[in-house]
């Protein structure tokens, strides 16, 4: 069984864009610049937002950081977001989720330029997607399908399952392994006989943040599998939404929970960046 290790490919990713970078700085005198707007005191978004500005630092990129109170009003973060769609040293743009509750995300998000949407969550760059032009795709999706190319696992003509449908990752997967010529099948935690969906995978996406919602001894032997889950148990411990040491009796390839997906989050958001930043100068 081999383990498809995220945090040793993010680290490769890392050094790619971080050459990449330089490359762009000796060119242009200019280092690309990711600005993140934080509204509120989430705790999980504070960790992810300290990662990023951590990953920012280590390829060379500038990290700016926007706050604003938990009780912003929407006109405000929205004159905030047309500030940064004006701002030429505003490469990338992300506002970070979830948003307080008198804040509507969609209006939020739909108001990023999406030539600086990093985070691919625009609908244009969504549409795009479907319709399978070039455009900024969603990290995790993006750092999945990195995952599986660096593991070898033959895409085409795959059979090819996604469990989870938010358009944030399900969605976005189902495309992507679309467009490499798998066969896909999107399921959920409400499809009848998940089982026997589960089972025919030769290429298994996870991702519907439930614990333990893949059993594993329903996967197929010799599957690829990638688990996107992350999960609080409890006891305080971290599981994916696969039943992990049932299924690495199965598995050809497995992702593993922490130290998967995750890492490959963010050091794609950092190459998103980076093409976000060359299309600003076109």
């Amino acid at each position: 069984m081999q383990l498809l290790d995220g945090n040793a490919l993010a680290k490769k990713l890392r050094s790619e864009v971080a050459a990449a970078v330089e490359a762009f700085f000796a060119a242009t005198g200019r280092r690309p610049g990711l600005h993140v707007v934080m509204v509120g005191e989430d705790p999980a978004s504070e960790i992810y937002v300290r990662n990023k500005r951590r990953d920012c630092e280590k390829v060379g990129m500038v990290s700016e950081e926007h706050r604003l109170p938990a009780a912003t009003r929407l006109e405000a973060l929205l004159d905030l977001v047309a500030r940064l769609n004006a701002d030429g040293s505003a490469d990338g743009v992300i506002v970070q989720l979830p948003l307080p509750k008198q804040l509507d995300a969609n209006r939020v998000l739909e108001a990023i330029d999406p030539g600086k949407d990093v985070d691919g969550f625009h609908p244009l760059n969504l549409g795009r997607l479907v319709a399978g032009e070039p455009g900024l795709v969603p990290c995790t999706p993006s750092g999945c399908m990195r995952l599986l190319d660096e593991a070898g696992v033959a895409l085409e003509g795959a059979d090819a399952v996604v469990v989870g449908r938010s358009t944030i990752v399900g969605k976005p997967m189902a495309h992507l392994l679309l467009a490499r010529h798998a066969t896909v099948t999107m399921c959920h935690s409400r499809t009848r006989d998940l089982r026997a969906v589960v089972g025919r995978a030769d290429v298994l996406i996870a991702a519907a943040g439930r614990p333990g919602l893949v059993r594993g001894e329903w996967v197929k032997p010799g599957a690829a599998v990638v688990d996107v889950g992350i999960n609080r148990l409890a006891d305080g411990k971290i599981v994916g939404d696969v039943e992990f040491d049932a299924a690495v009796a199965r598995a050809a390839g497995l992702t593993p929970v922490p130290g998967g997906v995750g890492p490959m989050t963010v050091a794609t958001l950092l190459q998103n960046t980076l093409i976000a930043t060359k299309l600003q100068g076109l």
